[in-house]
């Protein structure tokens, strides 16, 4: 009997990290019945973060809460709790900003001026009046470039012009912004909070917030000039240091946090400690990761890369499956490495349904490593 861990990421704008474990399970089975199989879904910080503590984490439950969307609608959204521990006696909120103000939420056209965060703050202060010692929050695929001032604006400050009026969402008032009052100001948790992020950005200059992210969000060239110089006023009145890394994450809501008391850290190497990855990879034969796109930048400091690096150092056989390896991709570290669109044919064809492709792939991987 071969123990097995399947530790994929969430293949973006596909499927999810649970999803996918499920079908690479059932492919691996149909070879290999067997086997002994954990699923750990993996995530570094962006959509499937709230999922992957759920799947992982026995007694975490789902906690619903309505927020405003980064339209200006609502949205029917969740924050996880996870049990409580030593260092949380009360418990562990997770809060996602993609489920509650990210860009996937948009129903149709961008939003680059208008969109803001404030459904992610008004989840947070979901988990807060619950009672929570200790916040998790997990920051990407974002859709605005507000500077985290809707968030903060939901957890109690008060943002205002050089009239003293509140300034307007998104980063239309970020342009704005003279003042901002904490007086109102909800604080952290008795045990602080921990952002989870994968870019490590600064908030400003040529790969700040608005220059790098700021065109998937709608900016265009003419822009970017003035939504940074907006965003380096912000690091002034949130009083941090707009180099520092991982500010410019989610249109600037990490210099937020980290205004507000809150640790930034790398989403996945944070979340292979939370869900207890070196305890999990111990306990297998084969471990098994993977990712949408496997390219080049998949080695700086994505989920996949962790968990193959926890596993060589562990002396396990790893397999990849991806829906697509790039050529510039280095799989020689792994034993085996199947790309969704090879098996599909094509890429459309993977993505149009990647369950059953994803099946394949456990087939062949149990095929190949088993």
């Amino acid at each position: 009997m071969t123990r097995v861990l399947l530790a994929p990421d969430g293949f973006k704008g596909s499927i999810s990290a649970a999803a996918a474990a499920a079908a690479l399970a059932a492919g691996w089975r149909a070879v290999r019945p067997g086997d002994a199989i954990v699923e750990l879904p993996m995530a570094d910080g962006g959509e499937g973060t709230l999922d992957a503590f759920l799947a992982a984490v026995r007694g975490a439950r789902r906690m619903p809460v309505t927020v405003t969307g980064p339209d200006g609608r609502g949205v029917a959204a969740s924050w996880v709790l996870l049990p409580s521990t030593d260092d949380a006696p009360h418990g562990t909120g997770v809060v996602e900003l993609a489920s509650t103000s990210g860009i996937e939420l948009l129903d149709g056209a961008l939003r680059p001026f208008d969109a803001d965060t404030r459904g992610f703050g008004q989840a947070i202060v979901a988990a807060l009046d619950h009672g929570v010692s200790r916040l998790v929050l997990a920051i990407g695929s974002s859709a605005s470039t507000d500077a985290g001032f809707g968030m903060l604006a939901a957890l109690g400050a008060r943002i205002t012009d050089a009239e003293g009026d509140d300034v307007v969402p998104g980063l239309r008032g970020v342009q704005t912004a003279a003042r901002i009052d904490r007086d109102g100001l909800r604080a952290l948790p008795t045990g602080g909070a921990l952002v989870l992020t994968d870019v490590r950005s600064p908030l400003t200059g040529p790969a700040g917030a608005a220059a790098v992210f700021g065109p998937q969000k709608g900016l265009g060239p003419e822009d970017v000039t003035a939504a940074d110089a907006a965003l380096a006023r912000a690091a002034v009145m949130l009083g941090t240091d707009p180099a520092h890394p991982g500010t410019g994450a989610a249109g600037g809501t990490g210099a937020a946090l980290r205004a507000w008391g809150a640790e930034l850290v790398p989403g996945a190497e944070r979340v292979a400690d939370l869900l207890s990855l070196a305890e999990a990879v111990g306990g297998a034969d084969v471990v098994v990761t993977g990712e949408g796109s496997f390219d080049a930048s998949s080695a700086a400091g994505k989920a996949p890369a962790r968990v193959a690096a926890r596993a060589r150092a562990e002396g396990r056989r790893v397999g990849l499956v991806a829906g697509r390896i790039a050529s510039d991709a280095d799989t020689t570290g792994f034993g085996a490495a199947v790309a969704l669109a090879d098996l599909a044919g094509s890429t459309g064809a993977a993505l149009g349904d990647p369950g059953r492709w994803l099946t394949a792939a456990g087939a062949a991987l149990a095929e190949q490593l088993g």
